[in-house]
């Protein structure tokens, strides 16, 4: 392939990640934006491999095949409970590719290179490795707090902001002496040094995040491996790397900055690790304080409320997920739509544990999108709601984030589902959330507690609905 076609293909691939991001703002048109990213990705592929900088195809191939084997088994067998784990991970992927790639420019140095383009290609080393290897632990870090293997409490070292500024400069100095010394041995021990603060920076500043925060930090790291992608397409030479990073990095710090203003947290809380955020632990309660009285109903009772109930407003969470609760769920809906009643689904921006979450649950139980609505769309109705169900969710309807000062939460709107006349909560037990809290809406006068697995619970419901109905 001549270097004209090449960069013809380039292009197409180009307009068509465009295309792709563009698709998958609505969840209408989500699909054909993953089509559109698809076939930009194989025109990607193919163009490269078709290059005439392209020699090794043996290892090309097996690579190719590898990576193609891995991910189908991937996509067969991960959940969509566990998909923020497994992007949390990917994004370490090119996070680690990025620092290889810098590595490997370091050892290999293009003879072409002269005069001040070395000492640019330098800088573009030791940005795209320090970028790589923040993204790199941080996502491994990210990973760790969603699967549960580490705790979801924040990390709070002393100095600990001290330290990360230290490290930081740190990498600035290294960076600089690295450039100065060019491709010998104290170059290549500056670049190892920084790589190391990198690693241990990046590692630092998600363990310093909490937990409640974690899908703020998941969509950061999304930005951070697209910076890194772009930092290895300078390395690399190599445009549609370039423009790829540059779409993935923006497009994921605009996510970013869009779920923060939604959790009334500072972006820079996030890429800081916490920076001017509270220690994020909840007040200790005193052992002489009650936490309130929890009311109890049946699924009988249940169904008789959602039976005479005009309107209804499902909100779904990380609970209902696990359970896999979503098709019997709508179920329940046609049946409460068919009776008369209106029936909505509210989305809170970061329900589960990655943006999006509970949409892509609903619509693949083929829940109509005009009736799944964002938060600052419905919390308005709830005055006017005869029955809120809340399947598997917790942080995201505490009142606390908007009683409570103290509370860790404090300030993240929620939905104020305690407004509509009878709050009916699906949980397994009275287990605090992702945020480690106790939730004040368990207690209140107009909540029922509905205990047990969600699915069974809905499918109960279901089967009861059905019996009163023949």
């Amino acid at each position: 392939m001549t270097q004209s076609l090449l960069t013809v293909a380039y292009i197409a691939a180009s307009v068509l990640f465009i295309l792709s991001l563009g698709g998958l703002s609505g969840q209408e048109t989500a699909r054909r934006g993953n089509v559109y990213g698809i076939i930009g990705m194989f025109i990607a592929v193919a163009a490269t491999a078709a290059s005439p900088i392209v020699t090794g195809y043996p290892l090309l191939g097996g690579a190719l095949a590898v990576g193609a084997i891995i991910g189908a088994i991937v996509a067969a067998r991960v959940l969509m409970t566990a998909m923020p784990q497994l992007v949390a991970l990917l994004h370490s992927f090119v996070g680690a590719a990025a620092v290889l790639v810098g590595v490997a420019s370091f050892l290999e140095p293009s003879g072409r290179l002269e005069g001040i383009e070395i000492d640019i290609h330098l800088a573009e080393i030791f940005i795209g490795v320090f970028v790589g290897g923040i993204t790199f632990t941080g996502s491994v870090i990210a990973f760790g707090k969603l699967q549960g293997v580490i705790r979801s409490k924040p990390l709070l070292l002393p100095g600990r902001h001290l330290l990360n500024l230290a490290m930081a400069l740190g990498c600035v100095w290294f960076a600089y002496r690295g450039i100065a010394h060019g491709h010998d041995a104290e170059g290549l021990r500056a670049l190892l040094i920084v790589i190391g603060l990198s690693l241990v920076l990046g590692a630092h500043l998600v363990m310093g995040i909490g937990g409640a925060d974690m899908p703020v930090v998941v969509s950061m790291l999304n930005s951070y491996s697209g910076w890194a992608a772009a930092a290895a397409g300078f390395m690399l030479e190599n445009d549609l790397l370039i423009i790829t990073g540059a779409l993935v990095g923006s497009s994921g710090a605009i996510l970013s900055y869009i779920m923060c203003h939604a959790m009334n947290r500072s972006i820079w809380n996030v890429i800081f690790g916490g920076f001017g955020a509270s220690e994020g632990a909840a007040p200790a309660r005193r052992s002489d304080e009650a936490p309130g009285t929890v009311i109890e109903i049946k699924v009988d009772e249940t169904v008789a409320l959602l039976e005479v109930a005009r309107s209804v407003i499902i909100v779904p969470g990380y609970g209902m997920a696990v359970a896999r609760a979503q098709a019997p769920l709508y179920a329940v809906t046609q049946k409460l739509r068919a009776g008369g009643a209106h029936v909505r689904f509210a989305i809170h921006p970061v329900a589960g544990r990655l943006p999006g979450h509970m949409n892509v649950l609903l619509a693949e139980a083929n829940v109509p999108y005009d009736i799944v609505l964002e938060m600052d769309e419905i919390n308005p109705d709830m005055n006017d709601t005869d029955v809120v169900l809340v399947i598997g969710a917790n942080d995201i309807v505490n009142p606390a984030a908007l009683e409570d000062p103290s509370s860790p939460i404090a300030g993240m709107p929620v939905l104020e589902v305690w407004n509509a006349s009878t709050v009916i909560v699906m949980k397994r037990s009275m287990a605090s959330g992702y945020a480690g809290i106790d939730n004040p809406l368990f207690y209140k006068s107009n909540t029922r507690m509905l205990f047990g697995d969600a699915k069974k619970n809905v499918d109960a419901i279901l089967g009861s609905m059905g019996t009163g109905s023949d």
